[in-house]
Formats: C-alpha cells, structure tokens, sequence
C-alpha cells in the first residue's frame, strides 16, 4: 500500500506519517522498483497504535518506550505503569487548570449581563483593567468601577492636603 492509502486507511496526514519514520515511530516501509514507499499491514497497526496513544495526550517520547515493550512482550510492565501515572498525573493538572480557567471566565462574564455599547462593557473594562495590572474580577479581585475610584483618588486627595 502507498503512502496516501497508508494515510486514508488510518486517519492520518501523510507529512505525520513521514514525521514519524523520521522519528523512528514507524518502521521504514520496503521500497517499490519505482521508488514508492510500500507500507504492510504492521504499519497500518504500528500506526493506529501511535494514532491512539497520541488520542491520549501521550508525548512522542513515551510512545517510543511504549512501543519498546510492545517489541519486548517478556519485560515488566512497572515501567508502563509509571509511565501512564504520570500522563494521569498531567491531565490531572491540566484539568485542574481548565476549571480555574472556566470559573475566571465565568467571574468574567458575570460583569455583562445585557446589550449595551461596547463602552459600557464589564466584560472589557475588566479585560482594560488588567491590562493595566489593576484588579480584575477574573483573578479573584474584586474590581474598582470608574465611580469607586474617582472616589477612592478624591478621599486620597483630601487626606494628603
């Protein structure tokens, strides 16, 4: 099979397929008298396999190990195991971050609730304001509105004079 079939019957992208024959993911194919790549059945499964590990967010370098002990049936899978810890670990993190992400987001949409003009926007007075390295509500501080601080200035003012 050429490479494009290689590609169609896999889902994956022909310049991936040479990525990963460079990167010794994949074995090279044996070479048609024309010079065409000639890929067997084993690559069709060697990429499915890299095509669902990359499906769960495993790095390059790790599926190099996997595929190591998919070469060598007889070792300890310990090293496997660790292996997909630590990716739990990561995805761990991660989604830990998203849901810090989608309460900031949440926090940050809460300040516009109806169609106004862009001026009047919560959403990017928040979004100027932290810019500014000012308070901002998305970052778990509660932001100064325009009134507040014309206030805040003038009680400063006063106190200063």
């Amino acid at each position: 099979m050429k490479i494009g079939e290689l590609g169609q019957a896999t889902g994956v992208d022909v310049e991936t397929i040479r990525y990963y024959e460079k990167a010794g993911l994949l074995p090279a194919p044996a070479r048609h008298s024309n010079g065409y790549r000639a890929y067997s059945p084993l690559h069709v499964e060697r990429l499915a396999f890299i095509r669902h590990c990359r499906a769960l967010d495993i790095s390059l370098a790790d599926i190099q190990r996997l595929l190591a002990f998919v070469a060598n049936p007889d070792s300890d899978c310990r090293d496997i195991d660790q292996l997909i810890d630590a990716q739990l670990a990561r995805v761990q993190a991660r989604l830990q971050s998203m849901q810090a992400l989608e309460r900031q987001l949440t926090a940050l949409r809460g300040r516009c609730g109806k169609s106004h003009l862009a001026g009047d926007c919560g959403i990017l007075h928040e979004l100027v304001a932290a810019a500014r390295h000012e308070a901002c509500v998305c970052h778990g501080e509660t932001p100064v509105t325009p009134v507040e601080a014309e206030t805040i200035a003038d009680t400063s003012a006063s106190q200063g004079a």
